[in-house]
């Protein structure tokens, strides 16, 4: 008992030390042999250059106040209007391309090699002409390289020189000025620049883009015999490019000869299915039929094959068999074990949700199958889902609680990858915006549009109409300002549509001064009428606004509804007053009543007096006017002649 007490009233880290030292009162230990440890060495894993900056980045989430990262954090450098995000982005990458032509035009400048071991990308670009000494090898680095315009003048100096070009060599050369339908590719650094590009391109896609003719055909006539990959070549590139009919062609001939192509031939002329027949049911026919050869090619089928399928039912203009054919290749595609991507839903989308086809409510199982789920890139259509997703929820079902499913899955793990280039972004957000506005309470969406605007979305100028109809609905006046100043930011005051739209909705919304939101709305409307006035003059890179007289007489009343305002106001009457002949239409007379009333309260006759005039002038309502005059100042005599000549002595003497 003595030493148990003795040890409970040592310090712990002490008791092991005595017991091992044998200093205990009574009796001494010792100390058994420490157990051998074994140390297991675990196997090392490959990580890449950026593993730790992605295990950094997964620790964080996305900050809705910051822009975004091609944007320089500066206040005066920060993009808020669509014009401005787009202009930033492009100037950023001029930039980038001004500097990558200095360094290609002065070459002898940046010949030092400063990183160890050297980096080939940051080295002067070898320049060829036809006198270079090349050989094969010269011409097989350059295919690696991807480096279209200098393996194909590389090849030609080849051929004028008689050097042997491997069949092999030319089968590579072949397949890239196929995929490029020799023209020379955007740099993949470029993004911005090739997203535009891409949208600005989007009328031209179905026309037939191939160069006939070309070094393509020439690389193809050249390789004796003739390969099942040069035919597939030549098959991908004419589909690419829409030479719809020969590539075709080229697919049945290959048939004929007994050439086994791969299944990446047969997704493209699958592909391109709908351009080769005019009906639904010619086109689902033949795509029986390339099915079948395949079949008996014993060629297995792949996502691109299902998708390529679901591609060209989408097209079907007869809504029951497409519905009808979509639904009897998935079963199949899953049988053979092929799991869709967010492509293959993006054309059951396509299919089922038509426009002037009955309700579907397929994206419901969909989402159910798909919801919690992280996906990666299979299919360049993968890209199109959430944005068509969303316009699903809004437009055909207009379901605000499928399209926060929707909004919960694209920020699930890593999918935000998959929301496509800023055009589809914009889409993916404009409707999202839209369906809660009009179906959300003005404070919940108030919410998510502080999160989401400017730096993610900066609305267009139609969303932002529906966005104050919602206000007007939902009576949120309070509000009115901040959505002014947003579209000052946005660039959206030379809207007319808009313009009229928040006059309106301020004018008719009296400000209720018993509520605490609405103590400072009066001054705060004025200036928004001020700011709208103050922008007649300015000189605008658009055309330049005509503001109506019902657009200023909204203006006038907003600013006599603020007392500090009156001066403000007195100059646009005379401005409407001075400039009655250019401006089309007239204020409503309740706008020159309230200009009256506050004449009266700021004991200003004279230009109560300015409005009759202007009333008289354009054959307004007078009596009214004339009677608050008459009632609410105490005229001298040169006032009473001036309300005379007006209105007469009939008047003043009821």
């Amino acid at each position: 008992m003595y030493l148990t007490r003795h040890l409970r009233l040592l310090p712990r880290r002490n008791v092991g030390r005595q017991l091992a030292s044998g200093n205990s009162t009574h009796c001494n230990y010792t100390t058994a042999a420490p157990a051998e440890e074994h140390i297991e060495i675990p196997s090392r894993i490959e990580r890449s250059p950026t593993d730790v900056l992605q295990a950094l980045a997964g620790t964080v989430g996305r900050d809705p106040t910051a822009p975004h990262y091609k944007y320089h954090d500066d206040p005066f450098l920060i993009p808020m209007s669509n014009m401005a995000k787009r202009t930033f982005a492009l100037s950023k990458e001029a930039g980038r391309k001004a500097a990558n032509w200095i360094k290609e035009e002065h070459h002898e400048l940046f010949m030092h090699q400063e990183a160890q071991p050297a980096i080939e990308k940051f080295a002067p670009r070898m320049v060829y002409t036809e006198e270079s000494e090349v050989d094969a090898g010269t011409l097989e680095r350059l295919i690696a390289q991807g480096d279209l315009a200098d393996a194909v003048l590389v090849y030609n100096t080849m051929e004028t020189k008689g050097i042997e070009v491997s069949a092999e060599l030319k089968q590579s050369l072949l397949e890239m000025v196929c995929f490029y339908n020799n023209q020379e590719p955007l740099p993949e650094d470029y993004i911005e620049e090739r997203w535009f590009t891409q949208n600005s391109r989007r009328r031209e896609r179905s026309a037939k883009t191939w160069k006939d003719g070309d070094l393509a055909e020439k690389l193809y006539g050249a390789i004796e015999p003739k390969t099942p990959e040069a035919y597939a070549a030549l098959i991908r590139g004419m589909a690419k490019y829409l030479q719809c009919e020969r590539a075709y062609a080229l697919l049945q001939e290959a048939n004929e000869r007994g050439l086994q192509l791969d299944t990446g031939s047969f997704n493209a002329i699958i592909q391109i299915v709908s351009l080769l027949k005019n009906t639904a049911e010619q086109r689902w026919q033949l795509c029986q039929e390339l099915l079948q050869q395949m079949c008996e090619q014993q060629l297995q089928p792949n996502l691109g094959t299902m998708n390529a399928l679901l591609e060209c039912i989408s097209t079907f203009g007869n809504f029951k068999l497409a519905r009808t054919a979509a639904l009897k290749v998935l079963p199949e595609f899953k049988q053979l074990g092929i799991a869709p991507s967010l492509g293959s839903y993006y054309f059951l989308l396509i299919i089922f949700c038509r426009e002037r086809a009955p309700v579907s409510h397929v994206i419901v199982d969909i989402l159910n199958d798909i919801a919690g789920k992280e996906f990666k890139i299979q299919h360049p259509k993968d890209t199109y889902f959430f944005a068509t997703a969303m316009d699903v929820c809004r437009n055909h079902l207009h379901d605000k609680a499928l399209a926060k499913k929707v909004n919960e899955l694209l920020h699930t793990g890593n999918n935000y990858d998959l929301v496509g280039d800023s055009f589809k972004e914009a889409v993916y957000y404009r409707n999202y915006l839209a369906l809660l506005c009009q179906t959300e309470s003005i404070d919940d969406f108030m919410r998510t549009y502080d999160q989401l605007v400017p730096n993610i979305y900066t609305p267009e100028p139609g969303i932002m109409e529906e966005i104050l109809r919602a206000l007007e609905i939902n009576g949120a006046i309070e509000q009115m300002p901040r959505i002014w100043s947003d579209m000052v930011v946005f660039d959206h005051v030379h809207q007319e549509r808009l313009l009229l739209l928040v006059l309106r909705i301020m004018v008719d919304n009296k400000p209720n001064l018993q509520l605490p939101a609405h103590e400072l709305l009066s001054e705060q409307c004025a200036k928004v009428a001020l700011d709208m006035f103050s922008s007649i003059e300015e000189p605008r890179r658009y055309k330049k606004l005509n503001f109506t007289g019902q657009m200023l007489g909204d203006i006038l009343t907003l600013l006599v509804r603020c007392e500090s305002s009156f001066e403000k106001a007195t100059e646009v009457l005379a401005y409407i007053d001075k400039q009655q002949h250019r401006i089309p239409g007239t204020p409503a007379d309740s706008a020159l009543l309230e200009f009256v009333d506050a004449a009266v309260i700021q004991k200003a006759p004279s230009q109560a007096l300015v409005a009759l005039q202007y009333a008289v002038d354009n054959n307004m309502e007078t009596t009214t006017l004339a009677q608050r005059i008459n009632d609410g100042f105490t005229l001298n005599e040169v006032h009473l002649a001036k309300l005379k000549s007006l209105v007469g002595d009939s008047f003043l003497n009821k």
